[in-house]
């Protein structure tokens, strides 16, 4: 199969809340009040969180079709860590981004544990959101 791209575009106006255009749809992250922000969205931090629980559901739902699952539905709660010196610059050894991330999947499907155990390893190892985290895909930025 030939390889396919997205495209996302976003705009950071006054404030912190960063508007990205995916699709038809817009995501709106923000910070919260706290932090200068609106609260208008997520933060970007918790908007992987979501992109995980979202990839997770999606895939298990593919898997689940093509397997002849009854998948009735999943359930998540996701927590990651962080140190926020790396990210507001304080301490240049500290990295910005999640010491680790974590995942806790509720499978309301007919199968025993050792099947919906098998079912979570083959959504993690399928989900797109969780190997570019894992494998740490190369960013390629740069200025218009």
């Amino acid at each position: 199969m030939a390889m396919k791209t997205i495209r996302a575009t976003g705009q950071l106006n006054a404030g912190m809340a960063i508007h990205v255009q995916c699709g038809q749809q817009t995501l709106t992250m923000d910070q919260p009040k706290n932090a200068g922000g609106q609260d208008l969205g997520p933060t970007p931090l918790e908007a992987i969180l979501a992109a995980v629980a979202g990839c997770f559901g999606t895939i298990g739902r593919f898997i689940a079709h093509q397997q002849k699952i009854n998948l009735r539905g999943m359930r998540f709660e996701l927590e990651a860590d962080y140190d926020p010196d790396g990210l507001l610059g304080r301490n240049s050894e500290v990295r910005p981004g999640f010491q680790e991330l974590r995942v806790i999947v509720d499978i309301d499907a007919d199968l025993d544990q050792a099947g919906k155990a098998d079912l979570l390893a083959l959504i993690e190892q399928r989900c797109p959101v969780a190997d570019n985290l894992a494998h740490g895909t190369r960013l390629v930025s740069r200025l218009a």
